[in-house]
């Protein structure tokens, strides 16, 4: 009978985010319908007058317009398998100490904002703190329309140029962290996991700064044997629910791994498209001596860091979805 209840429960979540999903498109349709309209209209009315009094309104409306059926295309490539299930992120420091795992934690910060622009709904899974400042890796899902689908786009290693605040002798100082996303999978694809293939511990689970130690060993972490692949979850209530969400995010490990080796596969069929590569070092943040976001995949520059660190980001998410289908 609970098994039942959870299993409608579930098909009802899911249903519902059907919906939602086709009522932002139809919502999108609407938006253009409306901008058409409106350029449409003032054409006319410049046609009319012809003394260029409108020509900064006519302008504006064909930018909103332009923008609008660009947002659009994009939609349009989000056409794979899991791009419309929700996304879970994992940011891992690179060796470093101090300065990586702070940019470790600016990253989290960029992908938090960049989230709350997007409407979406963030739920840190697991964290581990830096030793003095900063973080050594973190776990998060990230819940929307198409969140996999736009953020798997910011897989790979993520490298940062700056003066190092934790460096006396204010030295110019390189930091690497890498950030692994997948589709979280609310079905059991067809992979088999055996239970003699998993290593699973038990531990206290802590806040980010060692607070709200729990007294029993209820969080968990599961390491897949045959692929080394490790997953763990401190956040639920209880020792079974954080081992269900790591069984979870194992599956959906596991299928990414899949659908990385295809699009490996695909890669070199396609040729060119190759460049994109699952794994590699994909962005530079340069703060100093200049300033200036790069993406060695597509080309794309942005120098407005600060912008960029404040979540600004979607026009890189846009440029390799383009590139990549």
């Amino acid at each position: 009978m609970g098994e039942n209840f959870y299993l409608d429960q579930s098909r009802v979540l899911e249903v519902g985010k059907k919906i939602k999903a086709i009522d932002n498109k139809l919502a999108l349709i609407a938006r253009l319908e409306t901008l058409y309209s409106d350029t449409q209209g003032y054409v006319e009315l410049a046609e009319e007058v012809k003394d260029g009094s409108l020509d900064g309104e006519v302008e504006e409306s064909l930018h909103a317009l332009e923008k609008e059926v660009d947002d659009a295309k994009i939609q349009t490539l989000l056409s794979g398998k899991y791009d419309a299930n929700d996304a879970i992120i994992t940011i891992h420091a690179g060796a470093g100490g101090t300065e990586a795992q702070d940019w470790a934690d600016m990253l989290w910060r960029m992908y938090k904002m960049y989230s709350e622009k997007s409407g979406y709904v963030i739920k840190v899974l697991d964290v581990l703190a830096g030793d003095e400042a900063g973080l050594k890796g973190i776990t998060f899902e990230v819940s929307g329309d198409n969140a996999y689908g736009f953020l798997k786009a910011e897989k790979g290693v993520h490298r940062l140029v700056r003066i190092s605040p934790f460096d006396a002798n204010a030295r110019r100082h390189t930091s690497f962290a890498s950030v692994e996303v997948m589709p979280k999978i609310e079905e059991k694809p067809n992979i088999e996991i055996r239970s003699e293939d998993l290593k699973i511990d038990t531990y206290r689970s802590s806040g980010a700064g060692g607070q709200n130690v729990n007294k029993t060993e209820s969080a968990v972490r599961i390491t897949h044997i045959p692929t080394g692949i490790v997953v763990a979850c401190q956040v639920e209530r209880s020792q079974v629910q954080n081992k269900e969400t790591c069984m979870q995010m194992l599956y959906s490990k596991l299928v990414e791994k899949e659908e990385a080796e295809e699009m490996e596969r695909l890669a070199s069929i396609r040729g060119e498209i190759k460049k994109i590569e699952w794994g590699s070092q994909i962005r530079s943040y340069v703060f100093c001596p200049y300033t200036l976001v790069k993406d060695h995949r597509t080309g794309h520059e942005d120098s407005n860091v600060q912008a960029v660190m404040d979540g600004n980001i979607q026009e890189f998410i846009n440029e390799f979805l383009k590139k990549l289908y």
